[in-house]
């Protein structure tokens, strides 16, 4: 009977449910946010600046409203993780203790998947962020996953960016998020950026993940499909507070 066949639609597996009024909402049904996050010592947001400005600039392209710039007062922890978030409604932000555990001194293993990018929203940091969680998925027991432009190029890791040293050069891959961790690491050396077509990877020499989380980690192997390169772990020699990693 029809008015049966309605009935057991909504029977299995806990049946629908009606879609709370707060969800249904661009933010959440489609990732129409920006955000970024900002590591924080003792309380005291690093780099907030540079984060900034890249945050406007993705409200602007979204057409979401400027961020307020004015930041609350925080908890004092050794090392923290801000997430400032903007959405049509404002400027919301969380904080949360950074404990990422031990330095890995051997360096770290990453994975190339074959997640892509978006076109659009790559050089962006917003709320349509599926790519980057099924790349990190796809990492497995790698500490991260690295994801791939529509071209077969290297573009983005699903959690920091890549930094590649090729006959003896420092190249940032183009096509991912603008890393504010990997520019002030990159300031004061020469570095070029451009395409690297996956193909490339084995021609690597050193590697590094740039990114507020971590702060400037060496890579010691990369592996894929394919693929696997083994490379000397090279921890860089600084106590900036936004590239070391945060040990207690």
């Amino acid at each position: 009977m029809p008015g049966m066949e309605r009935a057991n639609v909504g029977a299995g597996a806990g049946g629908l449910k009606p879609l709370p009024p707060e969800l249904d909402h661009p933010a959440w049904l489609h990732g129409m946010t920006a955000f970024t996050t900002v590591r924080t010592r003792r309380g005291e947001p690093l780099l907030w600046p540079a984060h900034l400005d890249r945050l406007r600039q993705t409200c602007a392209f979204l057409g979401l409203p400027a961020p307020d710039a004015d930041l609350p007062v925080l908890e004092p922890w050794p090392w923290g993780l801000l997430r400032v978030t903007v959405g049509a409604e404002g400027t919301f932000w969380s904080h949360r203790p950074l404990t990422p555990g031990p330095r890995p001194a051997d360096g770290v293993r990453v994975r190339l998947t074959d997640i892509q990018v978006h076109p659009q929203l790559a050089a962006h940091k917003t709320g349509n962020y599926l790519p980057y969680r099924l790349a990190m998925q796809r990492a497995g027991a790698a500490f991260e996953g690295w994801l791939v432009g529509p071209d077969g190029t290297l573009a983005d890791g699903s959690r920091t960016a890549p930094l590649l040293e090729i006959d003896g050069g420092l190249v940032v891959p183009a096509g991912g998020l603008p890393s504010v961790t990997r520019t002030v690491f990159l300031e004061g050396h020469e570095w070029s950026e451009r395409k690297v077509h996956c193909s490339e990877l084995p021609t690597v020499t050193r590697a590094w993940i740039c990114g507020s989380g971590v702060g400037v980690v060496p890579v010691r192997e990369i592996v894929g499909e394919g693929l696997n390169v083994s490379l000397p772990v090279d921890w860089p020699q600084t106590d900036h507070p936004a590239l070391m990693w945060p040990e207690a």
